[in-house]
């Protein structure tokens, strides 16, 4: 039986509290009555901030009005990198099943989505065989092609066997592995941000996205998403715990949102 490789990261100092904080709110989203009985509604403007909030992390803010008419979907190359995110936003769910059993096949059919008409066919969901990446967070330090598949391999044996850990941890990790890696020339936040909808519906936290993680990471501002990044990077313990911190305070504040979408219903 291989080792709980997860298992440390939960004691990290402000780790487990961050956690149960962030999986108490959750909880109330989908406890919330009015929440569930517009749940479709909600789930679909869940979706569209996402994209808004993944593109905009991107360098591709656009006003959500626009967004919501279509007019921000022009083909420029703003409206392509909104596309893209929603496109993303749009294949999540069909994955779910898949993250946990071949989280490989998942991440890249979430590229091979994202990058449609981005990249040359022949790179859609392939990982990247040189150092030229899309970097919009400036995250620097980018590993070898090599050492990226390495990272990635590792990481699906990591989504694969048993933990303990609670699983906000585990989309902390997921997410953090594919931003810092980039595996993929372009789109890889993309990616990673779609990974913690997706580990979070897998193991059950929010099966149903009714919850913006994403919006969460644009308000904490795009400086604290990218230094915590950086921290997770150097590998230093400290810095480990920085970032899954962070990342479950985004998801806490993520589902706030859920509750001003049904607050903006007609």
């Amino acid at each position: 039986m291989p080792s709980d490789v997860l298992a440390p990261l939960v004691d990290l100092p402000g780790v487990a509290e961050a956690v149960d904080r962030a999986r108490s709110t959750v909880d109330g989203v989908l406890w919330d009555r009015a929440v569930r009985a517009r749940a479709a509604e909600v789930v679909a403007g869940s979706r569209l901030r996402g994209g808004w909030a993944s593109a905009a992390i991107d360098g591709a803010e656009v006003r959500p009005d626009a967004l919501v008419s279509g007019d921000a979907l022009d083909g420029s190359p703003i409206g392509r990198v909104v596309a893209a995110a929603l496109a993303v936003q749009a294949e999540t769910p069909s994955l779910v099943d898949l993250v946990d059993r071949a989280p490989l096949q998942a991440i890249s059919r979430l590229h091979a989505v994202a990058s449609a008409g981005m990249v040359p066919d022949d790179e859609r969901g392939r990982p990247r065989r040189d150092e030229v990446v899309d970097d919009p967070l400036r995250l620097g330090a980018l590993p070898v092609a090599a050492q990226a598949s390495a990272r990635m391999i590792a990481l699906s044996v990591v989504l694969t066997v048993p933990t303990s850990v609670p699983a906000l941890v585990v989309a902390a990790v997921a997410h953090a592995e594919v931003a810092v890696t980039r595996p993929f020339g372009w789109g890889s936040g993309l990616v990673a941000r779609a990974m913690t909808r997706l580990v979070l519906a897998a193991r059950g936290v929010d099966p149903d996205g009714l919850t913006v993680p994403e919006a969460g990471l644009f308000a904490a501002a795009l400086a604290a998403y990218a230094e915590a990044l950086k921290a997770y990077a150097s590998g230093d313990p400290e810095g480990v715990g920085r970032w899954i911190v962070l990342h479950a305070e985004t998801v806490r504040v993520g589902a706030d949102e859920s509750r001003r979408i049904l607050a903006d219903l007609p």
